[in-house]
């Protein structure tokens, strides 16, 4: 099935002007850009503009340029007739005749006449010089918000791509779960408190994991994942809780491990489910 065209609605000087995005194709709505003129003549403004002679020369250039199966011949009966008095040529006709793509007719939930944004803006310029300025500067504000949304979206698909890959990684997977705290471990008296949360979550102190790693520069929260330190930031409020409550020190480490190990299994499964519905 044909996907539908993107629709997006601009306002120049009052007016709203739809613009339709197909293939990477940005089309303009022409009848929009003339109701600044005549709301209530658009279609003759349109036809109006047809029949100059410039107007088709430029027409016959961008197709030529851009539509291999423009008709020349048709084009060329029509460039002979362009600028009489007796001529009359609508949006409809020229495509029909010439297999034109840079204008199009819309019926329906997108009626009216577009054109691909090198032509409208052309039109633009012929309905008012003003107009036209500002129309440009709109439209490209439009896609300056779009090309910051979409580098958004590619950021995040990119984050989610490599979760993905963790996440279905055996062993990655077993090493984002805490493992469970010892009763040697619960029992011993850390000497900081950032001690006993990075054996919460990591299973081991700062010592023990720079022994461990002594090629690596920093210390093991540099080298954490984002859930391990969403999961850290939670561990941090809760012990602040915790020693308010005046629990000893390895009764808050048993806690902590327990909460540390449920929301990096909610964390990991939230996130399966998210990309496994993605692929749908």
């Amino acid at each position: 099935m044909k996907k539908p065209p993107a629709k997006s609605t601009i306002e120049v000087q009052g007016v709203a002007v739809s613009i339709l995005t197909e293939r990477q194709d940005d089309y303009i709505c022409l009848t929009d850009i003339a109701r600044f003129k005549d709301a209530e003549r658009t279609d003759y403004l349109i036809s109006n503009w047809l029949r100059n002679r410039d107007t088709i020369e430029f027409l016959g250039i961008w197709e030529r340029l851009n539509n291999p199966a423009f008709n020349p011949i048709e084009f060329d009966g029509i460039r002979i007739h362009a600028g009489l008095n007796s001529f009359v040529l609508t949006a409809k006709q020229w495509i029909e005749r010439t297999g034109a793509v840079g204008i199009v007719s819309k019926a329906g939930r997108y009626g009216g006449t577009y054109a691909h944004k090198d032509i409208a803006f052309e039109f633009a310029s012929w309905i008012s010089v003003e107009f036209k300025l500002y129309l440009i500067k709109e439209f490209q504000r439009l896609k300056e918000d779009e090309g910051r949304r979409l580098s958004l979206a590619w950021n995040l698909n990119r984050t989610l791509s490599k979760l993905n890959y963790r996440i279905h990684t055996d062993a990655i997977k077993e090493h984002l779960i805490p493992p469970e705290v010892t009763p040697a471990q619960a029992a011993m008296t850390y000497a900081s408190e950032a001690d006993l949360l990075n054996v919460a979550l990591f299973g081991r102190t700062a010592r023990q994991w720079r022994d461990a790693n002594p090629k690596l520069d920093g210390n093991m929260r540099d080298h954490a994942t984002i859930e391990q330190l969403l999961v850290l930031a939670n561990l941090e409020s809760l012990n602040a809780e915790l020693i308010h409550m005046a629990l000893p020190s390895g009764e808050r480490l048993t806690k902590l491990n327990g909460i540390a190990i449920r929301q990096m299994r909610t964390l990991t499964a939230s996130a399966a489910r998210l990309l496994e519905g993605g692929k749908g």
